[in-house]
């Protein structure tokens, strides 16, 4: 109650700034330009302001020839850093580099490219402006002239899912501090949160597997006795077909002859053991990981959907990514 009688208008504040960050539409990048560029005096701006208008009601009263003089230098001093203040953010491109998804509490990279077209820019601030929390603290660089320059901002997603990036700030108060200039961009892309996976990693449930379709791969001449299938990450090169690939252009690996293929273990809700949901997406989470790195066939049962294993490099994700929705 005191922090609200102490800022009477923040309420207002807030919802001002909620409106006129819903009319900023997503954008894949981001040009500045002198209709998404903005500019004011800064505090020191003010006072200086202050400071011109008194030297010049002083230049009056005694009739003061160096006092105009200093007063006009100084005024034309201002308005040209106001002009050097704009200039350094236009005309400068924003590019957001592909996201990595993270875990939960992890901090996801934002790896912003900046390309100058001109002359190099100094002076300039990158930051995040989320919606709730308090904004983090900037990133300062300086874009070299006619080249890019990459700048990495990191940010914690409030908790699991595929969450819209927040605004990205740029603003500049180069060369005098007397003006500051900004822009703002909303990042067209979703970072993907997965559930924080269960530490240490517990053991992978027994009595899940059931056989894959097809049992082992049948014996024959010599040519033959290997079964075939699709390529996976981590085969050794002395096991890839190449007279198939070169046939059909298809990546395809040969498996030792008389070995079975290894039974499909089932992930399921119900084997997650007690407690709440997020407690069980985080087990589930650490037995998709652990299978991963086994190369165990697995698949994922959750209440009423199932997502059966896939030889797709992007089966992982796709199963981490149903998590993460849950």
């Amino acid at each position: 109650m005191a922090g609200i009688a102490m800022q009477p208008l923040a309420p207002l504040q807030r919802r001002w700034r909620q409106w006129w960050q819903a009319r900023l539409r997503p954008s894949p990048h981001c040009t500045l330009r002198q209709r998404n560029l903005y500019i004011v005096p800064t505090r020191a701006g003010l006072v200086f302001g202050l400071t011109l208008l008194l030297l010049l009601v002083a230049s009056i009263n005694f009739q003061l020839n160096l006092g105009y003089a200093l007063t006009f230098l100084l005024a034309g001093s201002a308005i040209v850093s106001m002009h050097m203040t704009h200039a350094t953010l236009r005309g400068l491109q924003l590019h957001l580099a592909p996201l990595t998804p993270v875990f939960a509490d992890q901090p996801v990279d934002l790896a912003v490219r900046v390309d100058n077209p001109g002359r190099v820019r100094h002076g300039i601030a990158l930051s995040l402006q989320p919606e709730e929390a308090p904004a983090p603290a900037p990133v300062w660089f300086d874009a070299t002239a006619q080249a890019q320059t990459g700048v990495t901002l990191r940010w914690v997603a409030p908790g699991r899912g595929h969450w819209p990036l927040p605004l990205l700030r740029i603003e500049t108060r180069f060369p005098f501090g007397l003006f500051r200039a900004w822009g703002l961009w909303r990042p067209d892309a979703q970072a993907w949160v997965y559930p924080a996976p269960e530490h240490p990693t517990p053991a992978l449930p027994q009595g899940g597997a059931e056989a894959r379709p097809g049992g082992p791969p049948s014996l024959g001449p010599a040519d033959e006795q290997d079964g075939i299938r699709p390529w996976r990450r981590g085969d050794p090169l002395n096991r890839v077909v190449w007279k198939k690939v070169a046939r059909s252009g298809e990546l395809v690996s040969r498996e030792a002859a008389g070995t079975a293929r290894p039974p499909t273990l089932w992930l399921d809700w119900q084997q997650a053991g007690p407690g709440d949901a997020e407690r069980r997406l985080s087990r589930l989470c650490a037995w998709v990981l652990a299978a991963q790195a086994r190369q165990q066939p697995y698949g994922l049962r959750l209440p009423g959907r199932e997502w059966a294993w896939s030889e797709a490099p992007t089966h992982r994700d796709s199963v981490l990514q149903a998590l993460a929705r849950w």
